[in-house]
């Protein structure tokens, strides 16, 4: 355990210096270890560059995961401005309803009208 330790101790104090000097690749970082630090460990400098890496692809991943959440947020907010409904009170409702549709409401309960001219144009069609 005091391995694993040591390592990410290391790693982020190299992180906190020259963070923005690595990237994904493990062979470039392992090479920019080398220019900035003294490790005259083999094995040890593999780790701690491996560890570098594994930590600036996780970064990247979380930050890829994020920026995509906040681009489906904006779009999904867009689309609800855009696509607002309207909603009627019941005021407006009552006044949009033409004579014809009262008429035929009286209709279809049952009530003989005389029958005009625009009722028997309806029936045929």
């Amino acid at each position: 355990m005091g391995r694993v330790d040591r390592i990410k101790r290391l790693s982020y104090e190299v992180l906190d210096q020259h963070k923005s000097k690595f990237g994904e690749n493990f062979s470039d970082n392992k090479k920019l270890l080398d220019e900035l630090t003294i490790i005259r460990s083999k094995g040890l400098k593999n780790e701690i560059a491996g560890y570098i890496t594994k930590f600036i692809k996780s970064e990247i991943r979380n930050q890829e995961i994020k920026d995509a959440q906040a681009e489906a947020m904006a779009e999904e907010i867009a689309e609800e401005t855009v696509a607002e409904p309207q909603v009627e009170t019941p005021q407006e409702a009552q006044t949009e309803q033409t004579p014809q549709e009262s008429e035929e409401a009286v209709i279809e309960v049952g009530v003989d009208e005389p029958e005009t001219p625009e009722s028997t144009e309806e029936k045929t069609e």
